[in-house]
């Protein structure tokens, strides 16, 4: 990785100073964390979880004046008034610190981390766990804070793993991030989908936006009718970027609409004319409940979380196993059960 700016190395002392203090925060989804944070008229910050992790305000005493030069310098404080705020948050998973996107998200470069990066990692720790061909070259699509590409590199060491994003923002933050956590085979790209990369992988994971968001927020709107085009359009343009036996492993969310899953309507028609065995099955059947209360999700009975896995293969080599609970299917030039 090339040289840091003065901000991201001083964004990765603080974590650094968090890891040494043996700081722990798990994510919760949005509604729980306003839930909590309505417990306290007025919030006010009492120690290092409530800053970094529940977004707090906190007053200049909780830090020491140099202390708090140096996170204004990495640039994650800002003035609240008479108190200050941090504008990241951070989370642990599997012995790492992320630095993402303080709550509320509101932001239109906002980079999420929550519930879904949690079963992102498991999705794909468990596919490699299950993987039998080496992985020499990766990518992490719309990578965010790099969850997916650092649970890949630190996996895999001597791979060569890409982190690509349209954000500006999600860019730093992995680079910061997979720095913290002493990973050295990560490069990060802006790329919108694949387009400014070159080449084939053995693994692409994706953890894409899938919500119909009026503001159109980048870690949130998935475009489309009800959020599925980004996702669509990631299995469209991967298939054709994955080497023999290299596998697509998607984590996203479906609309489902009057008992029916477009999603899985729109890539049985698209997967049908490749070369691949493929898997798909919820993880969790209903996620963000209260988006179904806001225009355009009308007819939407739940949004299911739902994982995809899409391995290229030689005609010879493509069958089906199919486990309870999930969709199993090999297509060679047509739709074969």
């Amino acid at each position: 990785m090339s040289k840091q700016p003065i901000a991201d190395q001083a964004m990765l002392a603080l974590g650094r100073h968090l890891f040494s203090k043996d700081y722990c925060f798990i994510t919760p989804t949005p509604a729980t964390h306003d839930r909590v944070y309505q417990r306290f008229t007025p919030p006010l910050a009492r120690n290092l979880r409530d800053v970094f992790g529940w977004s707090m305000p906190f007053d200049h005493t909780l830090f020491t004046r140099e202390m708090l030069a140096g996170l204004e310098q990495a640039e994650v404080v800002e003035r609240d008034g008479p108190l200050w705020r941090s504008t990241v948050r951070w989370s642990s998973l599997d012995g790492m610190l992320f630095a993402h996107s303080a709550y509320p998200t509101s932001q239109a470069d906002a980079v999420f981390f929550g519930p879904d990066s949690y079963r992102f990692a498991q999705m794909i720790d468990a596919h490699l766990q299950q993987r039998f061909e080496p992985v020499r070259r990766a990518v992490d699509i719309g990578c965010g804070a790099g969850v997916g590409a650092l649970v890949v590199a630190r996996a895999h060491p001597s791979a060569d793993v890409l982190a690509v994003d349209i954000n500006p923002r999600a860019l730093r933050l992995s680079a910061v991030n997979a720095e913290l956590a002493g990973v050295d085979n990560i490069s990060v790209y802006q790329s919108d989908i694949l387009g400014s990369v070159e080449g084939e992988f053995d693994l692409i994971v994706a953890n894409p936006p899938y919500m119909n968001d009026s503001q159109q927020r980048a870690y949130r709107h998935g475009g489309g009718a009800l959020g599925e085009a980004l996702s669509l359009r990631i299995v469209r343009e991967s298939l054709p970027r994955l080497h023999k036996n290299g596998s697509l492993v998607l984590y996203t969310g479906v609309a489902m609409v009057e008992g029916r899953d477009p999603f899985l309507e729109a890539i049985q028609s698209m997967l049908a004319d490749h070369a691949v065995g493929w898997t798909y099955r919820e993880l969790d059947p209903d996620v963000f409940g209260e988006e179904l209360l806001k225009p355009g999700y009308e007819r939407v009975e739940r949004i299911a979380v739902v994982a995809l896995t899409v391995t290229r293969r030689h005609q010879a080599q493509c069958r089906s196993m199919v486990a309870p609970g999930t969709v199993a299917v090999c297509g060679i030039g047509g739709a074969n059960g």
